[in-house]
């Protein structure tokens, strides 16, 4: 399959989160063909890693995530353009990454591993689980994928998720002085956090604060007894400093529960390749042990889950030969060291 080719295949093959086996199974297969040893990097039942080498330890691995938020959309495209879920996050990454390995195999480079993981969208439990595989020591660099415009993002923001939750007391609707409304006192505790001063930074901006979900009650005649709200912030700093304050908002009004949290991503440049800072999280922070972590791909991330999302032909090109020539880049330098800690919880 060529790169627009593959694309489309791998955007067909419904991957919503939870429902990677089927794209996971194509793409184990399609690397076989092409003479890579694939091994399957078992997360649970039915959903596992990818992860191809052409023997030995990879110095390189390109990696990106084969899961996709919902609703399925089949592939169309025109003359400029392919269309459809995952179209650039991530499966025309995938496409192009696939495709800059086999350009650089047949050059003679042989050092370059493939890494597709489970999950990315939700808790990132398909990275915990590749960095525990004994070659991530080995591995110097890693060139993850997502959108970026085709740039080589120098940092990502981090990221805060939690659970608020307000208690009350139900009654009769007719009768509200009987109970305690839990849902207004979840939108009090809302109100004032829309409020809150959060931290800037220079290079990543303002922290941003967005009320995902909320919850509560059970019938419009009822006062509710309980409510909740699912909040994710975008850190630009320590993720301390930021608890703080919501803990001190909410204190003796809500119960504060954390979801998960990692701290802002500093990532490793080349010179040569236009730069950029990005506000969404990655597989990067749990993928620690893979050495050096770099960030490039394909699509605007403005595209990425929306109901028409494209990736451009052009772009997907342009990406082949910036994969391989970051590959060639990296491999031309003497060899580094690198460890990290996996972050806490599971951002996205």
């Amino acid at each position: 399959m060529d790169l627009f080719e593959l694309t489309r295949k791998l955007i067909d093959i419904p991957s919503v989160t939870g429902d990677e086996k089927a794209v996971g199974e194509l793409l184990s297969a399609y690397l076989g063909e092409l003479g890579y040893n694939v091994e399957w990097q078992e997360v649970e039942k039915d959903r596992f890693n990818v992860f191809a080498t052409t023997g030995g330890a990879p110095r390189i691995v390109l990696s990106t995530h084969m899961d996709t938020v919902p609703p399925h959309i089949a592939a169309s495209e025109n003359e400029e353009l392919i269309y459809g879920r995952g179209a650039c996050d991530a499966k025309g990454i995938i496409a192009a990454q696939i495709t800059a390995a086999q350009r650089l195999r047949a050059e003679g480079v042989n050092e370059v591993g493939l890494l597709f993981t489970v999950d990315e969208e939700a808790g990132s439990e398909g990275a915990r689980v590749a960095n525990d595989n004994p070659l991530a020591s080995k591995c110097e660099y890693l060139i993850n994928g997502e959108p970026t415009d085709n740039k080589l993002a120098s940092a990502t923001k981090g990221s805060l998720r939690l659970t608020l939750k307000t208690t009350g007391r139900s009654a009769h609707s007719a009768y509200p002085e009987q109970g305690d409304s839990a849902i207004e006192k979840l939108l009090d505790v809302l109100q004032d956090i829309r409020q809150c001063q959060w931290p800037t930074d220079a290079l990543l901006g303002e922290t941003t604060c967005n009320i995902g979900v909320i919850t509560g009650g059970t019938r419009a005649n009822i006062i509710p007894a309980e409510a909740s709200a699912i909040l994710q912030l975008r850190l630009v700093s320590d993720a301390n400093g930021v608890k703080s304050i919501l803990e001190r908002v909410a204190a003796g009004r809500a119960e504060v529960e954390y979801l998960s949290v990692h701290d802002p991503v500093h990532l490793f440049t080349v010179n040569g390749f236009e730069q950029c800072v990005v506000r969404f999280t990655t597989d990067i922070p749990y993928l620690a042990r893979w050495g050096q972590p770099l960030l490039i791909g394909p699509g605007s991330i403005f595209q990425a889950h929306t109901d028409d999302e494209y990736v451009s032909k052009g772009e997907l090109r342009n990406a082949v030969s910036l994969y391989a020539g970051l590959a060639r880049s990296l491999l031309a330098t003497a060899g580094v060291t690198h460890t990290g800690q996996i972050a806490e919880g599971a951002p996205r």
